[in-house]
């Protein structure tokens, strides 16, 4: 797969931060509220139909506009977990806790035989961070797509080829836990008690290795409901009733495009985006396996999510299918 030169293009977000949360419970928005709900609810049930996912959730601001199935399921995530540790990394890099421009070696991480070369090692964090390290060492709890596509080790220098690799976003878990903390601990007391989530606790969290590496993937179970708060605040410039819970910073960069990767998306720091020039819509997305979505639509203060129980829905949703919902139901808002 042809992997396009790094983009520097930052989306502008802080004109569009809608600064409401909501309280205990999500409160849900008829349409004698907003008419406009009754034709997104219409969609959702469509698409719902004809997909079958475990649950999705439209919200506008802090209402719910359109909802579908269980909204309190957990369910793995899968790579959405690497936009969750992004956020943490911007607690970590403004406490002072991680530095950006450390290298492997200045932070002594290595993996099994064959190890990593003298090359390899002056990778960086914000390499890392952008898939980018040009380390293409075997990593725990990849797809075989990812493994089918890995570069040969040592065929492009760090920084100048993104290739979306398991090996980064693994050992930021283990710079991560080294540096300040366990990943899980560090979301709940940092990220999902101040935000209000419902369902997650540390206990949801799971760490999974392999004999490939020395590196854990870090497994996170979530709730739609969840996820939609946690999509708000990002929504909000990482602020929450008034505290700043993440760096605003950190928000606008890890959910700009500084990668190119295919025509209409982008990459960040474990952040997608996307364009389409047909709708206009723009924003940004964590996406897992097999249907796992957070979508971020700031110009129209919309965040949608999808999760699909894979034991449940084995073929899963396909990512551009929800992604063209999220497209008509954006239309439909004003």
């Amino acid at each position: 797969m042809r992997r396009l030169p790094a983009v520097f293009g930052a989306v502008l977000l802080g004109s569009c931060w809608a600064h409401a949360e909501p309280g205990r419970n999500w409160q849900a928005a008829g349409p004698d509220e907003k008419p406009w709900s009754a034709s997104i609810a219409r969609e959702v049930q469509e698409f719902a139909v004809e997909q079958k996912p475990t649950a999705i959730m439209v919200v506008r601001d802090d209402d719910i506009v359109a909802s579908f199935g269980d909204l309190g399921a957990k369910v793995n995530v899968r790579s959405v977990r690497k936009s969750l540790l992004s956020a943490l990394y911007g607690i970590a890099v403004e406490d002072g806790r991680i530095d950006l421009d450390s290298t492997l070696a200045a932070l002594e991480i290595d993996d099994i035989p064959p190890a990593l070369s003298p090359v390899e090692k002056t990778a960086t964090v914000r390499q890392l961070l952008m898939a980018r390290s040009g380390v293409y060492h075997l990593a725990a709890y990849e797809t075989p797509e990812t493994k089918r596509l890995r570069p040969a080790r040592e065929s492009h220098p760090p920084g100048s080829f993104w290739y979306y690799n398991n090996w980064d976003f693994n050992a930021l878990g283990t710079i991560y836990q080294r540096s300040v903390d366990d990943v899980f601990a560090s979301f709940e007391k940092r990220i999902a008690r101040p935000i209000g989530m419902e369902d997650f606790s540390a206990y949801d969290g799971l760490y999974l290795g392999e004999s490939s590496s020395v590196h854990r993937a870090y497994l996170f179970r979530m709730s739609a409901r969840d996820l939609a708060r946690f999509g708000l605040l990002f929504l909000n410039g990482g602020r929450w009733n008034g505290a700043q819970l993440i760096p605003s910073k950190w928000v606008t960069e890890s959910t700009s495009r500084l990668s190119d990767t295919e025509p209409g998306r982008g990459y960040g720091y474990l952040w997608w985006t996307f364009s389409s020039g047909r709708s206009g819509v723009s924003g940004f997305y964590a996406v897992g396996y097999g249907g796992q979505l957070v979508v971020v639509v700031p110009s129209k203060h919309l965040i949608l999510v999808e999760l699909v129980d894979l034991a449940v829905n084995k073929q899963g949703v396909r990512t551009q299918r929800f992604l063209d919902l999220v497209g008509r139901i954006s239309a439909l808002v004003p």
